[in-house]
């Protein structure tokens, strides 16, 4: 059975990754901070699906931590066929409100997670032959939203590149940029979760992503309102968007 491992799966689009991964017949690796939950989602899985399911406590912040994870990635012996970098956090104030280990540990896991998970993949998977990446961005990163959006477009510039470099060798490397879904991770912000045609159940967000993935597309915007969004902001002058830029934050 083939197996994926996805980070920050005991909740929201990684929960939800989790759950329809091990209902096409994947074997997990589930990887979170907290251990008595990631026991309690890795039971119901195999109990549901029938599969595998092996847990791995992990702060992403923390390098040594994420040097595990990494090696687990890195894998020969076990391969890791599908990995689903989707670990993430956002903060509420402004970057300049923020104190700056908070955003150092938001681009840890953003951007610095993101990138070494990324490089422990490829290098198996192109050994294999196949393999592949899901890495979860956002619509934020066609935004102009302080640094979250920043990195969010790394994670988009690298992901574009990736999915053209490493193609010919087996691997396929699709971003998806997800706009507001419904999920803890509004909540974790102390943000209050709205509703209305902007907001995705994650079922259909990551229903639509796993279809794109297996077309082999480089990026999966789920939502026709989203795809209009995106394309809309090639025209519209940074001046403009930066109005918007309080959107979901309160």
């Amino acid at each position: 059975m083939p197996t994926a491992l996805v980070t920050g799966a005991t909740a929201g689009i990684g929960l939800e990754f989790a759950r329809q991964l091990a209902a096409r017949g994947h074997d997990l690796v589930l990887v979170a901070r907290d251990t008595a939950r990631l026991e309690t989602v890795a039971g119901d899985l195999q109990a549901t699906y029938g599969v595998g399911a092996e847990v791995l406590t992990a702060d992403l912040v923390d390098r040594e931590q994420l040097a595990v994870v990494e090696e687990r990635v890195a894998s020969l012996d076990r391969p890791v066929d599908v990995l689903v970098n989707n670990a993430g956090f956002g903060l509420k104030k402004r970057f300049g409100d923020n104190d700056v280990e908070q955003e150092q540990a938001m681009l840890d896991v953003l951007v610095v997670a993101v990138m070494r998970l990324s490089h422990a993949a490829l290098g198996a998977m192109s050994g294999r032959g196949r393999g592949g990446i899901i890495n979860v961005s956002s619509v934020a990163a066609f935004l102009p939203r302080g640094s979250y959006s920043a990195a969010k477009a790394y994670v988009n510039s690298f992901g574009a590149w990736a999915a053209h470099e490493y193609r010919p060798k087996g691997v396929t490397v699709t971003t998806l940029c997800p706009g507001f879904t419904k999920t803890e991770f509004h909540e974790r912000m102390s943000v209050r979760r709205g509703s209305g045609y902007l907001w995705l159940e994650a079922d259909f967000l990551v229903s639509k992503c796993l279809s794109d993935f297996d077309k082999g597309k480089a990026m999966s915007v789920p939502g026709g309102q989203y795809k209009v969004i995106t394309a809309a902001t090639r025209m519209v002058p940074t001046r403009v968007a930066q109005r918007f830029q309080d959107i979901g934050r309160k």
